[in-house]
């Protein structure tokens, strides 16, 4: 049971940033380098879903397993000790994670420590999958401490997916996203006199729609939306402090250098509806949220995301990718990913789902101009590290959606069949590199 823990641990907090599997393989015809022509029809949306979902999660182990996730064991006695775990993993690391919550905790000018301000959930439409538990916390995102917690935990997650940079595991791994992402393809287009306008989806408290400003010195608007109230307040405080990180010597500070950028705009909202103007946006990144979706809740991010997007717009996905070695050997470990789906309740619909998602993608994102054409819809997909992908998806000219003829260029494995980049994640039962 203690290195099951430890395995749980690796997820728990893991929250956008945890690994997955996946155990469906993609057609052998789609090898690195060639273009295929997907035409969605009702035949493949039929193959796709007559393919048997996750395998029975059976054995003594399996229901000793549901006894413990189903009592009060999970709540008192295992959340607390993986929890435990992966500060270890952040501590070990160099990552400070006691102290700089310490520190973000005890702000007086931050809304937490405001007697006057209380967050009335009641204010809010949440969608009811948004409601339970998640991550580990009983009130899921809606809560101060996971937001405290979730830019800790994306460090101590970049560590186990790159042990060798320790404290900066998280740097070189969103750095990878970055970098498949432009060796892809993409571009934020700048129209003439026009707003240039990044939309971050699932943000989070900040990280990633802060990297985006960074990166991207045209766009003139970077907008981050979360449907946790929590995770805003915590991120617009942090650009308000714009603390030094801690590993640059101060006593104290948060656990990265926080750049204000009044280009920023985090606001509170469901990245399903927006109510941002139709083709108002140069690029939509969505960066390790889809997995956390029903199915359906996911398309309707994808079709929410194509219809902000201007002609020429892109989208970008990273995420993990199930039809790696790493997460497919991962998911067939029955025991294992019952811990990972207990935090993460719809893992097993997004790993099962993957093809239809993607196909609904291509579908979307069908566009009528001529091949090579600024603003001709294409979709392209390519290995980010050894169990992740990226994904860009560009607007076509026309509006309608289409559903004939839609590029999909798949480059996540070499022609010998093997996945493209090799996995540098840390075993289960390791808290850093040896």
């Amino acid at each position: 049971m203690h290195k099951l823990l430890i395995a749980f641990s690796l997820f728990v907090v893991g929250a956008s940033f945890a690994p997955s599997v996946q155990r469906t393989r993609l057609n052998r015809n789609q090898h690195r380098g060639q273009d295929i022509s997907i035409l969605a029809t009702s035949t493949l949306r039929e193959s796709v879903a007559s393919k048997p979902k996750s395998e029975p999660r059976i054995g003594f182990a399996q229901q000793l397993l549901n006894f413990a996730l189903a009592s009060p064991l999970w709540e008192y006695v295992l959340v607390p000790q993986a929890r435990a775990s992966i500060v270890k993993t952040a501590e070990e690391n160099g990552i400070p994670w006691m102290t700089a919550k310490r520190w973000l905790e005890s702000q007086a000018d931050a809304p937490w420590n405001d007697p006057n301000n209380d967050i009335d959930l009641n204010h809010y439409e949440f969608p009811q999958y948004y409601t339970s538990s998640f991550h580990a916390y009983s009130e899921g995102n809606l809560s101060y401490n996971a937001a405290f917690e979730q830019e800790l935990a994306s460090r101590a997650i970049g560590a186990r997916n790159f042990p060798k940079f320790k404290d900066r595991g998280e740097d070189v791994f969103r750095g990878a996203f970055e970098k498949a992402l432009v060796d892809l393809g993409a571009r934020v287009a700048a129209g003439d006199n026009q707003d240039v306008v990044i939309v971050d989806f699932g943000c989070g408290t900040g990280t990633s729609t802060r990297r985006l400003a960074a990166q991207y010195s045209q766009a003139t608007s970077v907008i981050g939306i979360d449907l946790s109230p929590y995770f805003i307040d915590v991120g617009q405080t942090l650009l308000k402090l714009a603390p030094n990180a801690i590993s640059n010597g101060d006593v104290e500070g948060w656990i990265t250098n926080v750049v204000p950028d009044s280009r920023i705009d985090l606001r509170q909202g469901n990245i399903e509806d927006t109510s941002l103007p139709s083709k108002s946006a140069s690029v939509v990144n969505i960066g390790l949220v889809l997995h956390e979706l029903p199915l359906s809740a996911a398309k309707q991010v994808i079709l929410e995301a194509h219809r902000i997007l201007k002609p020429g717009g892109q989208m970008w996905i990273s995420e993990m990718d199930f039809e790696s070695p790493a997460y497919r050997a991962q998911r067939e470990n029955a025991v294992l990913f019952s811990l990972l789906r207990a935090t993460e309740p719809y893992l097993d619909e997004y790993a099962d789902g993957m093809p239809e998602l993607r196909d609904f993608i291509v579908n979307v994102f069908s566009g009528d101009g001529e091949k090579g054409v600024v603003g001709q819809g294409f979709v392209k997909i390519a290995a980010a590290t050894g169990r992740h992908y990226v994904l860009i998806a560009q607007k076509g000219d026309a509006d309608e959606l289409h559903g004939e003829n839609a590029l999909l260029q798949d480059l996540r494995f070499l022609q010998n069949g093997k996945y493209a980049l090799e996995d540098t994640h840390l075993k289960p039962w390791e808290s850093k590199e040896a």
